[in-house]
């Protein structure tokens, strides 16, 4: 047992790095990314151990680096990892979409247009516009079964 602490003693180092690994392990059954912070904390605690053979200076930079990764790294981790692309589901992606009038479109006679490959009954968002075939548009909203449409201006050479 004495040659274990002799051992122990002279590295330190694996001690701390086997700390982290456990640390690293339980972190994949917990997914929290408390553990992981903790097993950085170790890793601290390892290279503290190449420079300094007192344990207390050891565990008070591996105390230090985890509550420091606790506090400033984790939560910017987790609101990532909790927020993604928004995903958008049946015909609410087409809002923002950009098509082509296929029937004239006017507030009394809806019109067509074809998005994203398909055709859809469509209305001017401005009652008071009248959009012609061929003009490029964009849908603004969709209500029921109909697309609510804005043409887009062209640029004139």
């Amino acid at each position: 047992m004495e040659q274990f602490g002799e051992w122990l003693r002279d590295n330190t180092w694996s001690a701390w790095f086997s700390l982290a690994v456990i640390l690293g392990v339980a972190e994949m059954a917990s997914l929290d990314l408390v553990l992981a912070m903790l097993a950085v904390g170790a890793l601290g605690g390892a290279a503290s151990s190449l420079v300094t053979d007192l344990v207390l200076v050891q565990a008070l930079v591996a105390i230090a680096t985890a509550v420091g990764m606790l506090a400033l790294v984790r939560p910017n981790l987790v609101r990532r990892l909790h927020t993604g692309p928004e995903l958008r589901l049946g015909h609410t992606r087409l809002i923002g979409a950009q098509g082509s009038v296929t029937r004239e479109i006017t507030a009394l006679a809806p019109g067509e247009v074809k998005v994203s490959g398909e055709t859809w009954t469509a209305q001017p968002y401005d009652e008071t516009l009248t959009i012609a075939p061929g003009e490029t548009i964009e849908v603004l909203d969709i209500r029921g079964a109909t697309a609510y449409v804005h043409p887009i201006p062209r640029l004139e050479p």
